[in-house]
């Protein structure tokens, strides 16, 4: 028996859900839609929304003349409207060990940020698609339409942060696998001591509307820590032994503040989108105001 849209559920409670079928996802860039979406097109073609009038020119379709226009003028014009069209929409969510950590962790926040935004793409005839990038790359089938929510939602809800991997050896199974245009959202920590930077190159050669989602958790951003302690790597398990004092503290976040003004300014470079957020930012604020704010959502 289908599930009603309204029913309850942990990533998107029915209250957020009307609140995102009113939103819309906006690109920076012009696509082409393979299929016919909701989405107004720059592109003039044979919707019912009047756009223009355009010379007449042998062989055009004389079903499009004006002839109205043409008894008071006398000269041929095509009537041109606007035509609606569908974007492709790929969430690439980060489920390395480092974003299981946080309370709420790192990656539910992804998840649930990659289902609020896919079911606003898909209330709007988007097609969307969720990816996490792991050693197996586990991809969700191409969603479209509201009715898909429920199998989106049981697709993310099953995916668990998977082994160490690098972010640049997933992003390169991704990019070989979807040359289509379209929005890219990746929600990362972008802790990689390998570096996030080539994976970041790698979809800028997409040719996509890349939009970096940087996670981090309150415990890393602000973090509580006391007295002597041993640090161990959730990733590859490598250890430390720290005397906790102010000065440390003080040069962490120091350190911090570094790392996220460097991802911010190769990604503005680069012509992708930046932003940072935390991850007990609760979703309904960061999409409904913080994402209007810097043009993903409208």
């Amino acid at each position: 028996m289908p599930r009603s849209i309204a029913a309850p559920n942990k990533l998107l409670p029915p209250d957020l859900l009307a609140r995102l079928e009113r939103l819309e996802l906006v690109s920076r860039k012009i696509f082409r839609g393979r299929l016919k979406g909701e989405r107004k097109s720059r592109r003039k073609g044979q919707s019912v929304e009047f756009a223009d009038f355009r010379s007449y020119v042998p062989g055009d379709d004389l079903r499009f003349v004006d002839w109205n226009l043409y008894a008071r003028l006398d000269k041929l014009f095509l009537k041109l409207f606007l035509e609606e069209e569908d974007l492709h929409v790929f969430f690439l969510v980060d489920s390395s060990p480092s974003m299981d950590f946080g309370e709420p962790s790192k990656f539910y926040f992804a998840k649930q940020i990659a289902c609020a935004l896919g079911f606003v793409g898909m209330c709007r005839g988007d097609r969307v698609k969720i990816e996490f990038l792991g050693a197996e790359n586990k991809t969700s089938p191409i969603l479209r339409g509201r009715s898909q929510l429920w199998r989106m939602l049981d697709f993310v809800e099953s995916v668990e942060p998977t082994e160490l991997f690098t972010l640049t050896d997933s992003v390169k199974r991704f990019c070989l696998r979807n040359s289509g245009r379209g929005i890219v959202v990746l929600l990362s920590d972008l802790m990689d001591k390998r570096g996030y930077e080539p994976a970041l190159r790698m979809l800028v050669g997409q040719q996509m509307d890349i939009f970096v989602m940087h996670i981090l958790s309150p415990e890393e951003m602000d973090p509580d820590l006391k007295g002597d302690l041993k640090l161990v790597d959730c990733e590859d398990d490598d250890e430390a032994e720290i005397s906790v004092s102010n000065h440390l503290i003080k040069k962490y976040k120091a350190t911090l503040a570094a790392f996220v003004d460097q991802a911010r300014r190769y990604c503005s470079q680069r012509g992708m989108t930046y932003m940072l957020t935390r991850s007990d930012q609760g979703a309904e604020v960061f999409v409904g105001q913080y994402l209007r704010e810097r043009g993903l959502v409208r």
